[in-house]
Formats: structure tokens, C-alpha cells, sequence
């Protein structure tokens, strides 16, 4: 068989070579995808190993040996443990708060036209695209306009309006795919509008709604920029570690940030598995 220029035809690689070279580009990117995940753990994999140092200066950058005397110890610096509690708390009020009023912003959006619903989306991409710094000067000049004092309660307004957009954009998503004949066939049953909502529409929507609130829930745990424009003499975890790196960084910074992370971990794994049977 020859082509029309009279040369013949390249005969097709054999299935043998074609499974060898699917193999090796295939281990090619499975050897370049473990990089970079090890690259991206490499700083988590140091901060649990620093965690266990006994060290007995104030700097815990060397390697000293093994204990686990700083998890015995975990609280002992009081200033430290209420900046961790403040941590904790505002992300959890946050992510409850943000978490309900995005849902909802985020099934009107996917599910209802509205006037405004185009500028309503403009906002919410907005703030999600918006500089923290931008985002946390502009909250500022809004609480020194109101004449609030700054404090514990401003950061947690503050952190709200930052993760609200990240939630309802999740939400919409997980909506915008929804099938709503299930809703019908709800409502022909004799389903209330209330009704309809817990037992059909919050089950078929809930891997969003707890994608959601894990994100907002990272995000304001580990805020430092706009934390630090609103926060007033408030103090939460990332501001004493930033404030600490001039005086030296004792080892109970390791272990909170190993067991935040220890935590974040299993409730993606509980998110996910949980996303699956869904």
C-alpha cells in the first residue's frame, strides 16, 4: 500500500510498543505529581518534626532530639492558648454564620432570576478576587467610620465577609446541577415548601454545603492580612506566631499547627467519604 505521493505508508506502532509507551508516560506523571506533593508537605512534614524537638532555645530552628514533652506541655503559655482559643472560636462562629447565609445566597443564585442577580454575582467574584489587603484596609476605614472599636467581634465580621462569597459560589455550583422534577414529585406528594427543603433539596446539596464551610473554616483560621487590619488588641493564633518570630517561636507552635492540621485533614476525609455516598 503506498500514499499518493508513491512512498508507502507507516505502518501503525505495534500494541506491544504502544502499551510501553503509555506505561512510561504514564509513570513520567505519576513520578512528577509525587514531587510536587512532596514539595508542597515538605514545610507540614518540618513543622510536625520540630513539634517533637527538645530544644532549649528560644529559636526551635535545630534539631535538638526526640520528646514529647511539648504536648504535655501544650498549655502552658496562657498568652499563646487564648490566641489559639480566639482562632478557633471566630472560625468556628464564622463558619456557621457564613455558612448559613451562603447557602441560601447560593440557592437563589443557582435556582431563581432576580433583579440584581448579575450584580449580586459581580460581588461575590469580587470579593473573592479582591487583594487582602485591599479587602481588610476597606473593612477598616469602614469600622473606624462607624466609630466601632476594634476587637474580637470586628475580626469575626470581618472574616465573615470574606468567606460568605466563597460558600455561595460552592453552593451554586452543587444547585446549578440539581434536577428539580425531584422537587416537584416532592411537592405532588403533599411535601410543604419546608418540608421539601430539609428532606430533599439540603441532602441533595450538602457535599457543597459542607465544602463550604471547611473552606471557610481554613481561610479564617490561617487569616493573617485582614486579621491584622481589624483585630484591635485581639490576638489570634497566626498574629502571636508572626509577633513571636522576633523573640523566638517556642515548640507549642509546631504541635497547634500540627493538630490543626491534624483536624483539617480528617474533616476532609469525613467531607469526602461523606460526598461519595451522596
Amino acid at each position: 500500500m503506498t500514499t499518493t505521493l508513491g512512498k508507502p505508508a507507516a505502518s501503525a506502532p505495534a500494541p506491544a510498543k504502544r502499551r510501553r509507551r503509555a506505561r512510561r508516560d504514564g509513570l513520567g506523571l505519576r513520578l512528577y505529581t509525587w514531587l510536587i506533593i512532596a514539595w508542597l508537605m515538605l514545610p507540614i512534614a518540618i513543622m510536625i518534626l520540630f513539634g517533637f524537638n527538645d530544644t532549649h532555645s528560644k529559636q526551635n530552628f535545630q534539631w535538638e532530639g526526640f520528646t514529647l514533652r511539648w504536648y504535655q506541655h501544650l498549655f502552658d503559655k496562657g498568652d499563646l492558648t487564648r490566641a489559639l482559643w480566639n482562632s478557633v472560636s471566630i472560625a468556628l462562629l464564622s463558619t456557621v454564620i457564613t455558612t448559613v447565609l451562603g447557602t441560601f445566597v447560593g440557592i437563589a443564585l443557582g435556582r431563581f432570576r432576580f433583579r440584581g442577580k448579575g450584580v449580586t454575582n459581580l460581588v461575590l467574584f469580587a470579593a473573592i478576587s479582591c487583594p487582602e489587603i485591599v479587602m481588610g484596609s476597606s473593612l477598616l476605614s469602614m469600622f473606624v467610620s462607624l466609630d466601632l472599636p476594634r476587637g474580637y467581634w470586628t475580626v469575626l465580621i470581618a472574616h465573615v465577609m470574606f468567606s460568605i462569597s466563597f460558600v455561595a459560589v460552592t453552593v451554586r455550583a452543587r444547585v446549578v446541577g440539581l434536577d428539580p422534577k425531584v422537587e416537584e414529585a416532592a411537592k405532588d406528594l403533599g411535601a410543604g415548601p419546608v418540608e421539601t427543603f430539609r428532606l430533599v433539596t439540603l441532602p441533595m446539596i450538602m457535599p457543597g454545603v459542607l465544602s463550604g464551610a471547611l473552606l471557610a473554616f481554613a481561610l479564617s483560621i490561617d487569616d493573617f492580612v485582614i486579621t491584622n487590619f481589624t483585630s484591635g488588641s485581639t490576638v489570634t493564633f497566626p498574629l502571636w506566631v508572626y509577633a513571636s518570630t522576633r523573640t523566638g517561636t517556642p515548640p507549642q507552635v509546631n504541635v497547634m499547627g500540627t493538630l490543626i492540621f491534624a483536624v483539617g485533614v480528617l474533616l476532609a476525609v469525613v467531607s469526602a467519604r461523606r460526598g461519595r455516598r451522596t
